[in-house]
C-alpha cells in the first residue's frame, strides 16, 4: 500500500534541513589566567543552550534591541533538534469553534499536583502567543479548510488541545527560530559549552557571565580552549539531564546544566518528577514510541538469547480484547503512572516490558502481526476492542487487517521516520524498551523564568515548571512561553554590562576550580562515573522504587561526589577534559534527585507519576491475569503532597531539601485595563513586589 502523501512532503517534515549558522564574533579582549590566554565576549545577554526554548530567549532578546549571544554544546544535535515521536505534540490553547477557556488549561496543565499555579496560567496565557509567532516564523501546523489548527488528544489530555507538525515538530521549530535568529544576525558559538557560572556579590549574588570550554579552539596558550563570556544576565536554556539514567531516549550526550547550576546555588524544585515510557533503545534510534505506534495495535512480544518468542502481556491482561485496547491506548496514556497499572489499565504494560527486559529478554513491536490472544480466548478481531478504541480507528478510517496498514492510513510519517534511520518497520519487528524521556523538575523560576540567582534565568526543561504529570507537548509550550516571558523582563531591567572591581578575581577563581577537578591520571575516570551514575539512577530511581534502595543509592551517590571532591577526575588528553567535567556536574545532578527522593519518601510521600513506591504496607497491588503481584504492592499518594514542591540548594558541598507550599494564583483576580495598564507602562509588572497575589519566587 504506497503512501498518500506526496513524497516531497515525507522528506520536508522527516528530514529536517538545517540552515548554516550565524558567523561568531571576535572576542572583545583577552584574559592571561594562570598562564592561560583565554578570550573574552562581552554581551548585554548570554543564552546557553540552541534548542527551541534557547534560541526563543534569544530571538525575543533581540528583538528589543538586547545585544545577545548564543553559546550552544551542540547546535541541532540537543534533544529539541533530535527528539521525537510519532507525530511530536505541541500542547497549546484551543483556538477553533468558540476557543479556549485559559483558567480551565491552566488546571488541565497543574492537574498532576506539585505544580505552581500561577505557572500554568502564564504558560495558558502566553500559549496562544506562542502558536501564533511559531506560524508567522513559519512552522508548518496542519489547518482545515477554514484555518482552524488541527487537534487530537495527547497524554494528559481530556480535551484535545495538541497538535503536530509530524514526528519531527520541535526541529521544525528550531529550524524556523534558527532562520530568525539568523535574520536578526545573532552570534551563535557552537561547539561550546558552559562550565562554570560566574557569580558576583557585591551587593547580592548575581549571574555576570560563564567560563565555557572550546574543545576545537584550543591552542598552545589556552589548551583546554577555555573562553569567558561575560553579560548582565544569563538565560540556561540547555535541556534536561538526560545522561543521568541507563535507559534512556534523549541523544547522547545531553547534560543539561542542572549540576551547573546547583554548584552556583541557583535552587532546583521537583527533581522527584520525571517522565517514563516505551522507546527506541538508545543504542539504536532513540524515538518515544507513542501515538499512533501503539494506536495500531501492533503485536508485542519478547525473546530470550536463544530467539524464542513468548507472548508475555498475555502473562498480564485477562482477554485478547483487553489486551489490544491497552495498546492502542499506551497512544494517549504514555508516560508510565502508577495508579493505571491498577485495574488491568496500560501501564501493566510498562511494568510488563519493564519486568520482562530486567529478567534478560528483549522486546519487540511487530506491525505486521495482530496481537496474539490470550490463553483459552478468541483471536484479535476489529469487532472485539473496547468503545473508545473502535471508536477512534473508524473515525480515522483505519479500520484495516493489519498493524501496519492501519499506521499507514493514520500515520505514513511515522514508518518513513524510520527509514531515514536504516529501519524498514514495514518488515522487521522493532525493539523497544522502558526508557526515561523528560525531567518535569529542573531550576525554580518565577512567573518571568528568573532564578533564586539574581541576573539568572532558566527556560526549557532545564526550568522546574511542570508539576507531577503534564499534558504531552506541553513542555514544547512552556518553552515558547518562558522564552518570550524572560526576555521581556531582560529587556524591561535592561542595562549594558558593567565591569566590576573583582571580575578578574572571579573568572581566576572559576578558572582554578575547573583545573583543579581536572587531575590527569588520578581516579575516578569520567567512564567509571558514567557507568555508576547511570546504573545507580536506572536501577533504583526508575519506575519501580522503594525506600531502603533509594536511601542506599543516595547515600553512594554523596560519596561519589565527595571523591570526586578530594581526587578530582582522571582524563585522557585535553579531548576528554570536557566531558570529565560533565560528568562531574551529573554526579552532582544525580545525587540532588536522590536526596529529594529520599526527603520525599521519608515524609510519607507515595506514589504517584512517573515512579511506584514499593513496600511490604502499600495498600495497592496490582493484578494480573493469574493474580496479585505482590513484589509490586505500592504505596498511594498523599492528597497534601499535591500542594507541596521540594526545593532543593548545594551549601557547601551538602545537598539540602526544603518542602515548600506551591505558588497560588488569585482566583478571584481580574485584569481591568484602565487599573493595570499604567503598571504596564512604567515597567511595574517585572517588579514582583507590586504583582498580583502569589507570583513571587
Amino acid at each position: 500500500m504506497a503512501s498518500i502523501v506526496p513524497q516531497s512532503i515525507l522528506d520536508r517534515l522527516t528530514d529536517v534541513a538545517m540552515p548554516k549558522l550565524a558567523n561568531e564574533r571576535p572576542p572583545n579582549e583577552f584574559m592571561t589566567i594562570r598562564g592561560h590566554v583565554l578570550p573574552v565576549h562581552r554581551a548585554e545577554s548570554l543564552v546557553l543552550g540552541s534548542g527551541a526554548a534557547g534560541l526563543r530567549a534569544a530571538v525575543e532578546l533581540k528583538r528589543r534591541d538586547v545585544d545577545v549571544v548564543v553559546v550552544s554544546q551542540s547546535a541541532f544535535g540537543g534533544t529539541s533538534a533530535c527528539s521525537g515521536s510519532d507525530k511530536q505534540t505541541l500542547h497549546t490553547a484551543n483556538t477553533a469553534g468558540a476557543g479556549d477557556d485559559f483558567r480551565a488549561l491552566a488546571d488541565a496543565l497543574g492537574a498532576g499536583g506539585a505544580m505552581d499555579e500561577d505557572t500554568a496560567y502564564v504558560e495558558a496565557v502566553g500559549s496562544g502567543r506562542a502558536l501564533a509567532s511559531l506560524q508567522f516564523m513559519g512552522l508548518p501546523l496542519p489547518q482545515d479548510r477554514l484555518g482552524s489548527v488541527l487537534r487530537y488528544q495527547t497524554d494528559h489530555d481530556e480535551v484535545g488541545r495538541a497538535t503536530s507538525c509530524g514526528p519531527r515538530t520541535s526541529r521544525l521549530m528550531v529550524q524556523v527560530l534558527t532562520r530568525e535568529a539568523i535574520r536578526l544576525d545573532i552570534p551563535i558559538f557552537n561547539h561550546t559549552t558552559g562550565v562554570r557560572l560566574l557569580v558576583a556579590s557585591r551587593d547580592k549574588p548575581r549571574a555576570i557571565g560563564v567560563l565555557a570550554m572550546t574543545p576545537n579552539r584550543r591552542t598552545a596558550e589556552n589548551p583546554l580552549g577555555l573562553t569567558v563570556f561575560l553579560a548582565a544576565s544569563v538565560v540556561i536554556a540547555t535541556g534536561g539531564p538526560g545522561e543521568l539514567y541507563r535507559d534512556s531516549v534523549y541523544p547522547r550526550h545531553c547534560f543539561g546544566s542542572l549540576g551547573l547550576a546547583l554548584e552556583a546555588g541557583v535552587e532546583a524544585v521537583n527533581l522527584t518528577e520525571s517522565q517514563f515510557g516505551i522507546g527506541t533503545p538508545r543504542d539504536n534510534f532513540p524515538w518515544n514510541l507513542s501515538g499512533t505506534y501503539v494506536q495500531c495495535i501492533p503485536y508485542i512480544f519478547s525473546r530470550d538469547a536463544r530467539g524464542n518468542e513468548r507472548n508475555f502481556l498475555a502473562d498480564y491482561y485477562r482477554t485478547t480484547q483487553e489486551l489490544a485496547s491497552n495498546i492502542f491506548r499506551k497512544g494517549y496514556q504514555w508516560p508510565f503512572h502508577a495508579t493505571r497499572m491498577l485495574d488491568f489499565g496500560s501501564s501493566l504494560l510498562d511494568l510488563a516490558v519493564f519486568r520482562e527486559t530486567q529478567a534478560g529478554r528483549k522486546v519487540f513491536m511487530d506491525f505486521n502481526r495482530n496481537p496474539l490472544p490470550s490463553p483459552g480466548d478468541a483471536e484479535f478481531s476489529l469487532d472485539r476492542l473496547d468503545d473508545d478504541v473502535r471508536s477512534y480507528l473508524a473515525n480515522s478510517g483505519a479500520l484495516l487487517a493489519q498493524p501496519i496498514e492501519r499506521l499507514r492510513k493514520m500515520n505514513p510519517l511515522s514508518i518513513e521516520l524510520y527509514k531515514r534511520y536504516k529501519y524498514d518497520i514495514t518488515r522487521d519487528p522493532l525493539e523497544f524498551a522502558i526508557n526515561n524521556q523528560h525531567m518535569n523538575g529542573g531550576i525554580a523560576v518565577d512567573t518571568w523564568g528568573a532564578t533564586s540567582l539574581d541576573a539568572c534565568y532558566a527556560v526549557g526543561e532545564a526550568a522546574g515548571t511542570h508539576g507531577v504529570t503534564r499534558p504531552g507537548g506541553a513542555a514544547l509550550n512552556a518553552g515558547q512561553v518562558f522564552g518570550t516571558r524572560c526576555a521581556e523582563h531582560i529587556a524591561a531591567r535592561r542595562k549594558s554590562y558593567e565591569r566590576i572591581d573583582n571580575e578578574r578575581a572571579l573568572v581566576d577563581e572559576a578558572v582554578d576550580a575547573i583545573l583543579g577537578s581536572l587531575r590527569p591520571g588520578s581516579s575516578p575516570k569520567s567512564d567509571a562515573i558514567r557507568k555508576d551514575v547511570q546504573n545507580r539512577m536506572s536501577d533504583h530511581a526508575s519506575i519501580l522504587c522503594n525506600a531502603p534502595e533509594v536511601k542506599a543509592a543516595a547515600r553512594a551517590a554523596h560519596a561519589l561526589n565527595e571523591t570526586i571532591r578530594q581526587q578530582g577526575i582522571a582524563f585522557d588528553g585535553p579531548n576528554e577534559a570536557l566531558r570529565a567535567l560533565q560528568w562531574r556536574q551529573s554526579a552532582i545532578a544525580s545525587e540532588a534527585v536522590l536526596k529529594a527522593l529520599v526527603f520525599y519518601l521519608e515524609r510519607g510521600g507515595g506514589s504517584r507519576g512517573a515512579r511506584a513506591v514499593c513496600s511490604p504496607e502499600g495498600d495497592r497491588i496490582p493484578q494480573a491475569r493469574n493474580g496479585p503481584l505482590l513484589d509490586v504492592r505500592f504505596i498511594s499518594e498523599r492528597a497534601e503532597d499535591r500542594a507541596e514542591q521540594i526545593h532543593v540548594r548545594m551549601d557547601d558541598g551538602t545537598i539540602v531539601c526544603e518542602a515548600r507550599p506551591i505558588r497560588r494564583r488569585d482566583q478571584d483576580y481580574r485584569p481591568f485595563f484602565e487599573r493595570d495598564w499604567p503598571d504596564y507602562l512604567t515597567g511595574a509588572i517585572h517588579d514582583p513586589a507590586t504583582s498580583p497575589p502569589g507570583q513571587a519566587l
